[in-house]
């Protein structure tokens, strides 16, 4: 990695019985992240699961709405269903996590937000992808 550190665990969120949230079913406000801050990871399942969209947001909650409401990510549901997943990343890590996730998964849909290029004051920050692996490269 780009460190020359292990990965960083960032605890992705899981449901109460241990499986990753279905997309569709999340409710921000059941699950407490209305106006929280983090990274989020959104992918498909099926025969050959693929990273879907990353993206990081001051307000999770809102963020998630934004993207139950795009038919651009909504329309892998065919494939297999859509997972998501969120990490409470403090605000000056989440760009430079963002990073690392956008180049590592690859994402289907690009993030017009997402960072690029490492800067100066943004290096990519390694982090274990949702599943506890590190990501590929």
């Amino acid at each position: 990695d780009e460190t020359g550190t292990a990965p960083i665990d960032p605890k992705w969120v899981r449901s109460p019985s241990g499986a990753f949230y279905q997309l569709m079913d999340v409710d921000p406000d059941e699950v407490g992240i209305r106006g929280v801050g983090g990274v989020f990871v959104v992918w498909h399942g099926g025969i050959r699961p693929e990273w879907v969209y990353a993206g990081e947001s001051p307000n999770l909650g809102r963020a998630l709405d934004t993207v139950i409401d795009d038919p651009e990510i909504t329309q892998y549901k065919a494939h297999g269903g859509l997972f998501v997943t969120w990490s409470l990343v403090k605000e000056e890590f989440r760009r430079g996590v963002l990073l690392h996730l956008t180049r590592a998964l690859k994402p289907l849909i690009a993030n017009p937000r997402a960072p690029t290029e490492e800067t100066e004051h943004m290096k990519p920050i390694a982090v274990l992808v949702p599943g506890g692996k590190p990501a590929a490269r």
